[in-house]
């Protein structure tokens, strides 16, 4: 089996101890392996996402482009996450959000009538599916709050708490665009926490 295989499964099964090998063995005949480059395109705005891709491998940021056309930064995946705008995955609608590779990198991908084939055949799958969901929700949940309930500085200090493996590998210019700031106003958030 292939290595990047081999790593989401044991992701699946520490998610849902009770799956069974010959279980975990069906489902992996479901799943490819693709290998992106650098800037390459995971999924496009406007198009249909034909498989949900989990980052074996790398990092990918989920950005829309604004009616005055700046691209805006919705979130940032690396290792262990999926790389998916799930609402339009699962209703099969084209994707309001784009995908693209901040480094190279490696998905495992289950397409939809995979996904669809393997909650019929396995119960445990389901509720494997529905984790992930959950997972999805309270991620985008927590961010739409953040922008709701904190300020700039608070979302920043969220951020270099909550992903600290990420801060070195995003551009300032893809954080100051995810978080909703300038740049100017990052660098006075981080020239006042050095000097508290």
């Amino acid at each position: 089996m292939e290595p990047g295989k081999e790593i989401f499964l044991r992701s699946v099964k520490a998610v849902c101890p009770g799956l069974t090998d010959s279980e975990l063995l069906q489902f992996s005949s479901k799943l490819s392996v693709i290998e992106l480059k650098k800037k390459a395109f995971f999924l496009q705005s406007g198009k249909m996402q034909k498989a949900i891709g989990f980052v074996v491998k790398g990092l990918v940021r989920s950005f829309f482009i604004d009616q005055d056309g700046n691209e805006i930064n919705v979130g940032f995946y690396s290792e262990g996450d999926y790389a998916t705008h799930y609402p339009a995955f699962i209703t099969q609608q084209p994707s309001l959000y784009t995908i693209q590779c901040l480094e190279p990198t490696t998905f495992v991908c289950l397409s939809f009538e995979g996904q669809q084939s393997i909650y019929q055949q396995s119960p445990g799958f389901e509720r494997y599916g529905r984790l992930i969901a959950e997972e999805v929700l309270k991620r985008q949940q927590a961010r739409i709050e953040s922008f709701i309930f904190q300020t700039s500085e608070q979302r920043y200090l969220d951020f270099t708490r909550n992903h600290p493996a990420l801060f070195n590998r995003i551009s300032l210019s893809h954080l100051c665009s995810y978080l909703g700031i300038e740049r100017q106003t990052l660098t006075r958030i981080r020239q006042k926490i050095v000097h508290k």
